[in-house]
C-alpha cells in the first residue's frame, strides 16, 4: 500500500524573526505587552457577561464566545513566538506544527461563522425588535453556536488533511513564526496544484457564503431604517450594528489578504504584516470596539474592575 504522507522532515524552523539581538527584545517586549492586553481584555469581557444579569442576552451571549475565541488564537501561535524571541529555540516538530496549524485554522473558520450569526443577530434586532426574544430564543441561540464551532472543526479537518499528508522532504524553514497553510506548502516537495485548488474552492465557497449572509443581512438593515426614516434612527441603527460591521470588516479583510489566494503570490514579509493584523491586533481590539459606545458593556467592566480592586 502506498503511502500518503511521504514526509522525511521531522521538525521545521521558523526564521520570520529577526536575527538582531536588540530587535528581538524589543520584539519580544512589545507582543507580550500586545499579548498581555489582550488577554486581560478578553478575561474581563468575559467576566462581565458572565456575572451582569444585564448582559445575559444572545447578543452578549455571541460576544462571550468571540471573546473566548479571541483569547485562543493568539495563545495557538504567540507563545511559541516569544520562546523564539526571548530563547532562539524557533525548532517546532512536525506534529507541533500540524497541531497548531489545526487549533489556528479551527479558530479562524469558527470566528467567520460567528460573525455571520452574529450579523443575521442584528438583522433580527432591527428589523423585527418586537419578535427579537421569540426568534432568537435560548435554544436556537446555542445551536447556532454549537454548529459555527462544528463547521469550523470539519473545516480544520479539511485544510489540515490537505496539507499534512504532502511529501515533506526538503527545506523546512518556515518563512513565518507560527505554521500557516501557506508557507508550509511552499516547503512541499510534491504538487500542491491540485490541493491548493481544493483548498481555495472550499475557502471560497464557505467564505463567500459567510460574507453573502453577513452582506444580505445589511443590506435589509439598511432597507428597514430607510424605510422607517424617523429621527435618530440612523444614530440607533449605528450603536446596534456599527461594532460588529467594524469588527467584520478589519477581520474579513486580513483574512482574504492571508488566506484566499494562490501560493505564487505569496509574500513572506507582507504575509507577516498581515498575520500580525489579525492574530494579535483584532483579537486585542475587538474588545475595546465592543465597549466604547456600548454603555451597558462599559457599566459591567467598571462592576468587574471596581470588585477586582477591592479583592486585591
Amino acid at each position: 500500500m502506498q503511502r500518503v504522507n511521504l514526509s522525511t522532515v521531522s521538525e521545521f524552523v521558523f526564521v520570520g524573526l529577526s536575527d538582531a539581538p536588540e530587535i528581538r527584545l524589543l520584539l519580544f517586549v512589545l507582543f507580550l505587552l500586545i499579548y498581555l492586553a489582550t488577554m486581560a481584555g478578553n478575561i474581563t469581557f468575559l467576566v462581565a457577561i458572565s456575572t451582569d444579569s444585564h448582559l445575559h442576552s444572545p447578543m452578549y451571549f455571541f460576544l462571550g464566545n468571540l471573546s473566548l475565541l479571541d483569547l485562543l488564537c493568539p495563545t495557538i501561535t504567540v507563545p511559541k513566538m516569544l520562546g523564539a524571541l526571548l530563547l532562539e529555540h524557533k525548532e517546532i516538530s512536525f506534529s507541533g506544527c500540524l497541531f497548531q496549524h489545526f487549533c489556528l485554522i479551527d479558530v479562524v473558520g469558527t470566528e467567520i461563522f460567528l460573525l455571520t450569526v452574529m450579523a443575521y443577530d442584528r438583522y433580527v434586532a432591527v428589523c423585527h425588535p418586537l419578535r427579537y426574544p421569540s426568534i432568537m430564543s435560548m435554544k436556537l441561540c446555542a445551536q447556532l453556536v454549537v454548529g459555527t464551532w462544528a463547521t469550523g472543526l470539519l473545516n480544520s479537518l479539511l485544510h489540515t488533511s490537505l496539507v499534512f499528508t504532502l511529501s515533506f522532504c526538503g527545506p523546512n524553514k518556515i518563512q513565518q513564526y507560527y505554521c500557516d497553510i501557506p508557507p508550509v506548502l511552499a516547503l512541499s516537495c510534491s504538487s500542491t496544484h491540485s490541493r491548493e485548488l481544493v483548498i481555495l474552492v472550499v475557502a471560497g465557497v464557505l467564505g463567500s457564503s459567510a460574507c453573502m449572509v453577513t452582506v444580505v443581512s445589511y443590506i435589509y438593515i439598511l432597507l428597514e431604517i430607510l424605510a422607517r426614516n424617523s429621527p435618530g434612527i440612523w444614530h440607533k441603527a449605528f450603536s446596534t450594528c456599527g461594532s460588529h460591521l467594524i469588527v467584520v470588516c478589519i477581520f474579513y479583510g486580513t483574512t482574504i489578504c492571508t488566506y484566499v489566494r494562490p501560493s505564487y503570490t505569496y509574500s513572506p514579509h507582507w504575509d507577516r504584516v498581515m498575520s500580525m493584523l489579525y492574530g494579535m491586533l483584532t483579537p486585542l481590539l475587538n474588545p475595546i470596539i465592543y465597549s466604547l459606545r456600548n454603555k451597558e458593556v462599559k457599566c459591567a467592566l467598571k462592576r468587574v474592575i471596581s470588585q477586582v480592586r477591592r479583592a486585591l
